[in-house]
Order: structure tokens, then sequence, then C-alpha cells
């Protein structure tokens, strides 16, 4: 998969921790300047018209009301794919990089997540030698369903929006994870033109 830049180029005289990042964090998952392994979804996001009416079809769907979660994500500025701190309610921190597509449609996502303990010296040790390219705060309900999360989330600044993640395991090819996201879409009767192909972190900085 080609990797997408997404947040903005360094800045002159940045320390080096800026390029080398992605190893640093995961130097197991990484060879020769690529990513060798890491967990991988099939996924969509998706502007919501009709947020009651959308909330009831996945409570159908997934048997339940869904986990509510207040989650704040600082973006970092790195060369190749996106790099964040996720913090929530109660303080607890993971540190997730992930290479996704910017396509509209079902795409590949792969990702790696690290649980933190202190958030805030790894906000402010990453801000410093990195630079902060921005910051989402959202409240996400999430509601799972087999090897599928749901996502509604309502974004600061943005409004609401849903994603659908189909969990690939080993063995799963990426068509049969598109085709689980499609069965998804057509049950939530979500149409291509409310699909978005970036981050909620793009939208804000447009």
């Amino acid at each position: 998969m080609t990797a997408h830049r997404d947040c903005h180029p360094a800045k002159a005289g940045q320390a080096t921790l800026f390029a080398m990042t992605p190893p640093i964090l995961f130097p197991h998952e990484w060879q020769g300047g690529r990513l060798r392994r890491m967990a991988e979804n099939i996924e969509i996001k998706a502007r919501v018209r009709d947020w009651e009416g959308l909330r009831k079809k996945v409570e159908t769907i997934c048997d339940g009301s869904g986990e509510v979660l207040e989650q704040e994500d600082t973006f970092f500025e790195v060369q190749q794919g996106r790099l964040k701190l996720r913090v929530f309610g109660d303080g607890k921190g993971e540190l997730i990089y992930y290479e996704r597509e910017d396509i509209a449609g079902p795409k590949r996502s792969v990702y790696q997540i690290i649980p933190v303990k202190d958030a805030s010296k790894i906000k402010a040790l990453f801000g410093k030698e990195l630079g902060i390219h921005g910051v989402v705060r959202k409240t996400r309900t999430v509601f799972l369903k087999n090897n599928v999360r749901i996502h509604l989330d309502d974004v600061d600044g943005l409004g609401k929006f849903v994603e659908i993640e189909v969990v690939m395991g080993d063995g799963n090819m990426a068509n049969e994870g598109e085709r689980i996201v499609r069965k998804y879409l057509n049950r939530l009767e979500i149409h291509d033109d409310s699909l978005i192909k970036t981050a909620y972190i793009d939208l804000i900085s447009t």
C-alpha cells in the first residue's frame, strides 16, 4: 500500500525524531523503510443526515445502545501516514500510527496502537519534537457486531458522522472486507454521496 502524507512538511531544524518516528515507535513492524505487518481494517466514513434514524438502525443491527466515549485526538506532524495521541474522558491514552488511502469508498487502513500511561507527557514531548498539526474532539458511540465496528461520531466543529470498520484477520482478503462494508452501507441506507475520503483532522484544517 502506498503511504499518503497528509500533514505539513517538517520545519527547518526539527529533531531527527521527526523522520524516525514510525521506526522508533514500532521497530518490530518496520523493515527496509516500509511497514512489514500491522493490524488492518477495511473502512468508510460518511456524513450523517438523519442522526436518530441511523442510531436506531445501528442499535437494531448490533442489539444494544453502544458504548459512549469522549475522545481528544492530537495529531502530530509526520512525513508518512498519520500519528495521533488519543486521550479518553478518564485520562487514559493511546498513541496511534496509521496509514490509509484518501478515497471515498471502502479503503484499507493499517495501524498500530500503543497504550500510554501519562498522555500529557507524551503530548508535550511529541508536540515539542514534531509539532502539533491539530486537535479533534468528539463524542463517539461504539457498536460491535462480530468483526465489525460501527462508530457514531459527534465531532466538535464538524457535525455528525458514521464510521464502519471491518477488522481483518489472518487470511482475510481485502475484497471480502469491502463486501462486508458494502453490506452494512446498504443495511444502514448510507449512500455514496455521503462518503468522505479524508480524516476529521483534514476537514478541520481546510
